[in-house]
């Protein structure tokens, strides 16, 4: 082994020393240069790909390719207002009949007269609704509660001009009317089409188009919820075959129209359901159908010519029940129209029914016990008044319906010819 000196070791140390320092130095020299570089490639592949994309844009993600050369999947296109193109089929249906009816529906506003302090009568601005143009002579059709009462109409058009109206005719009992303006030379009004509420299915997709709270022309979206509900308007009318709808029907949007896809009206929109006064999802609609049947007459006659019985008739209730029994009248039944009274020569009395012969009080009431209590008319089951208004609503004067009743415990059927029914009545 050889021996080193103190001398020799500390010249071996230094010298290892700077050499050391030597590699690390140009190793960092060598690893700085090559970020640069680095850097360098980067932005120049920045500026090359920057001016591809200027020169030619970038593919879609649709006329993109993966690794294996198969087309991946699309991105949504934008939406196109002019043509339509990115919508779905169910906005474009709602779109379209938006843009070609929402013109056609009418904001109505009254006036009614109140008396004040003075007894002396004041015009008040009443309540608000929606219409349907029906005819380009300037025909709508509404809710007869819409202009009830009203001392004066005005109609609002889409385009601001507002025209004072008039009702022509209206039908309390389904809740229906026609009003009319006269419409400015030239103008084109377009008449909403009628459809058919014939068919229709729970689930069918409907449309609203009215003025709820005000706020014009506005478009709301839902499904038919339940068919054929009868809905108590009053105490003597019952609307049948109601329309049930989730679309949302807010005040104000009374009296517009209900569609159907296809951009046609089935249903003219009437009530809600709510204990808060908005709208819960339970809405109604009066089908189309009814005002296809009537609308014509109340143009041509101001009224529907409906057939009546001319009677005094009393809605059974527990407590005559029972007193019937006491006084030796007893009722066979619990539901059903006890008769009062008939009209001398009317229809009723020729054919045989009978009314009472005895006068008691009820609270306010006066009438006669005794007679004939009817449970059919034409074949409907009548337990109330509004189900006789019910059963005669579609019959005419003239024609003859069978009723059935019972006189004592006898059950007894005759057909009787109606007679017309006043606007009282």
């Amino acid at each position: 082994m050889k021996l080193y000196s103190r001398r020799d070791m500390t010249i071996g140390i230094a010298a290892g020393t700077l050499v050391a320092l030597a590699l690390i130095g140009g190793l960092s020299f060598l690893i700085a240069r090559s970020g640069v570089l680095g850097m360098s490639q980067a932005k120049s592949s920045l500026q090359s790909l920057s001016q591809s994309s200027i020169d030619s844009p970038p593919r879609l993600a649709a006329e993109a390719k993966n690794e294996t050369g198969s087309p991946t999947s699309s991105v949504a296109p934008e939406y196109n207002a002019q043509t339509g193109q990115g919508y779905t089929q169910d906005e474009r249906e709602n779109i379209n009949v938006y843009e070609k009816y929402n013109d056609s529906v009418v904001n109505i506003t009254t006036e009614v007269v109140n008396v004040n302090w003075f007894l002396e009568p004041v015009p008040q601005s009443g309540g608000s609704g929606s219409g349907s143009i029906i005819d380009s002579r300037g025909y709508i059709l509404t809710n007869y509660h819409v202009v009830k009462g009203a001392y004066k109409l005005f109609v609002n058009l889409a385009n601001g001009s507002q025209y004072e109206a008039s009702v022509v005719g209206f039908d309390s009992q389904n809740d229906l009317a026609v009003i009319k303006f006269a419409p400015p030379v030239g103008a084109k009004l377009l008449p909403i089409p009628f459809g058919s509420s014939k068919g229709l299915k729970v689930g069918q997709k409907v449309l609203a188009i009215g003025n709820p709270f005000g706020l014009e022309r506005t478009l709301t979206q839902g499904i038919v919820s339940g068919l054929g509900r009868p809905i108590q308007k009053d105490d003597t009318t019952v609307l049948q075959n109601m329309i049930q709808t989730d679309a949302s029907i807010n005040p104000g949007n009374s009296g517009g129209p209900l569609f159907n896809s296809a951009g046609q009206m089935i249903g003219i929109n009437t009530m809600i359901y709510s204990p808060s006064g908005g709208s819960v999802g339970i809405g109604f609609a009066i089908p189309v159908d009814t005002a296809v049947r009537i609308v014509p007459e109340l143009i041509k006659n101001g009224k529907v010519r409906r057939g009546w019985i001319e009677m005094e008739a009393i809605q059974l209730f527990p407590a005559l029940v029972s007193y019937l029994k006491q006084s030796g009248h007893a009722s066979p039944v619990d539901k059903g129209l006890l008769v009062s009274a008939i009209k001398e020569g009317s229809g009723g009395a020729k054919a045989g029914l009978k009314g009472g012969i005895i006068a008691v009080r009820y609270g306010q009431s006066t009438f006669n016990i005794g007679g004939d209590i009817i449970t059919s008319v034409d074949g409907q089951k009548i337990s109330s008044i509004a189900d006789l208004y019910t059963a005669l609503e579609d019959n005419r004067p003239g024609e003859k319906v069978w009723v059935e009743f019972y006189r004592g415990n006898k059950n007894m059927k005759v057909a009787v010819t109606l007679t017309e029914q006043s606007q009282q009545q």
